[in-house]
């Protein structure tokens, strides 16, 4: 699946041939659209559904119009978890972007209206609701899933920092031997403080006078690395908060810690144990997503031909005689295809579109023109949606 693949869907009535035949009306339409080798077009199969009154129908045109957008957004949504956690690896992200394990290009091609799920009898406000409701459970259940993972990811990324980071960050259970500690005294206690390496000899000079009652010469060395070298001093307590409060003055870093006994295996289970959770969500916000990727996707699709339907009704009428398309195409080519549309279906627009003295089409008044339940998109003479796969 390309991202420079663009589709369009469009119908029109079977009148465009003059033999009034479906088979007829498609190949006029592949006569006009097929602008280069890189566009093909293949009938796209639409049931006839249940017509209610025409005010339901414009209604409908409305929130069809809303809940596509809705669906398209939750297959974006579900494309940007899978990258996230594919780590931006493209190709795996390729794919995972199957629907039923069928290409997307083959779905389309081959599509059919999923008639156990969506029964054509029922009436289109009831499709409507189940479509809806099926596009927010899939966009909730890759939200919550792809937030658990997040979270234990963060969650295992601060445990690793704190086995890997400088003395004034990293853990200090496997680094402090309790000998070094004052523990139970109801007067004095022991602060760790890193302090950076080109402040040593300062700190050695100046930490027994920077607040009251430090414990002269308590300075005794724990550990050093390339940035940070770890002392530990001996304070009264009634003094704590304000040796502490020197420190960060002076750029030294205290370090707040309490020996527990097997603390240090406690952490290394602590980080196995997440560590496993992260592997296990990452395994099935995988899963999830690419099952979502594929239901979010038939939904949109589903939606997109309801609209197509509603569409068809309103602008041709009854009795229903359309033969409807699917064009894959790209960008570029698509618009050349739109221009060639517009060109040879102009006159399905009655007094919308006119012509200039030289027969090109014209808009009367293009500013007054929308498509029904699409406010603000340009009209064209007959049903036209495009749509792509990012």
């Amino acid at each position: 699946m390309s991202k420079n693949t663009k589709y369009i869907l469009l119908s029109l009535p079977s009148s465009v041939a003059p033999s009034h035949h479906r088979d007829d009306a498609l190949d006029a339409i592949s006569a006009t659209v097929s602008v280069s080798a890189d566009t093909t077009v293949t009938s796209f199969p639409i049931p006839e559904f249940k017509i209610g009154t025409l005010d339901a129908l414009v209604q409908q045109a409305d929130e069809l119009a809303k809940l596509e957008a809705a669906c398209q957004g939750v297959v974006g949504k579900v494309g940007d978890a899978l990258k996230n956690v594919l780590e931006g690896d493209e190709a795996q992200v390729e794919k995972m972007k199957t629907v039923n394990d069928k290409p997307v290009d083959q779905y389309l091609r081959s599509f059919s209206w999923n008639k156990v799920k969506y029964r054509a009898d029922k009436p289109l406000a009831e499709l409507i609701d189940l479509l809806q409701k099926e596009a927010a459970s899939i966009d909730n259940d890759i939200r919550s899933k792809y937030s658990q993972y997040n979270q234990v990811k963060t969650t295992l990324a601060t445990l690793q920092r704190k086995q890997t980071g400088n003395l004034s960050t990293k853990s200090l259970t496997s680094i402090v031997d309790p000998a070094v500690l004052v523990q139970d005294s109801e007067y004095i206690e022991t602060h760790l403080v890193a302090v950076p390496s080109q402040q040593v000899k300062e700190f050695l000079k100046t930490y027994e006078t920077v607040s009251p009652m430090v414990v002269p010469r308590s300075a005794t060395f724990v550990a050093s690395d390339d940035e940070f070298t770890l002392y530990a001093v001996t304070t009264f307590k009634k003094h704590s908060l304000e040796f502490v409060h020197k420190c960060r003055e002076h750029k030294w870093v205290p370090r707040e810690y309490k020996y527990v006994e097997g603390g240090r295996e406690e952490e290394q289970r602590e980080v196995e144990r997440v560590d496993g959770d992260a592997k296990r969500l990452w395994g099935e916000t995988l899963r999830l997503g690419r099952t979502g990727w594929s239901e979010a996707v038939m939904v949109w699709i589903h939606v997109l031909v309801l609209r197509v339907f509603v569409e068809t009704v309103l602008r041709y009428g009854l009795p229903l005689d359309f033969v409807c398309a699917l064009v894959r195409t790209n960008p570029k080519q698509a618009a050349k295809a739109k221009r060639a549309l517009d060109e040879k279906y102009s006159y399905l627009a009655g007094n919308a579109f006119g012509r200039d003295k030289k027969g090109r089409v014209k808009k009367d008044e293009p500013s007054d023109l929308h498509v029904a339940g699409e406010a603000g998109a340009e009209y064209t003479p007959y049903v036209y949606y495009e749509f792509q796969f990012e």
